[in-house]
């Protein structure tokens, strides 16, 4: 390990955004927001191929169809504003960038206290 790799993982700002699942085949288009959407993506990709991914009929489709009949991808990202202070929640700006997206794709909007794709 070099002595910079440690400056450069504190240094590490993750991208936040919003990021989709879809299944074309059967018109399936899930949708969800991250604070470290490259994070979630894996986390979903991961769940699916070891098949302990929480919603069961979506998991019987990936098993069934298998990952190439799906899109999993990052759909929009939030930029930093680098006016607010390093330890701002960017919750709401990531809850209406993931409204925006929802009422783009018709989806219905996200039932309270939600988590997860919807």
């Amino acid at each position: 390990m070099t002595q910079t790799q440690p400056r450069v993982y504190k240094n590490f700002t993750p991208r936040m955004g919003v990021y989709v699942l879809r299944c074309p085949a059967s018109d399936l288009t899930l949708l969800d927001l991250s604070p470290h959407v490259e994070g979630g993506v894996n986390r979903v990709r991961f769940q699916l191929d070891a098949g302990v991914y929480p919603d069961k009929d979506i998991q019987r489709r990936w098993t069934a169809s298998g990952p190439d009949a799906f899109e999993l991808e990052v759909l929009d990202e939030l930029a930093y504003d680098p006016s607010k202070p390093a330890d701002h929640d960017y919750s709401d700006e990531l809850t209406e960038l993931e409204s925006l997206h929802r009422e783009r794709l018709s989806l219905e909007p996200r039932p309270r206290n939600a988590r997860g794709l919807r």
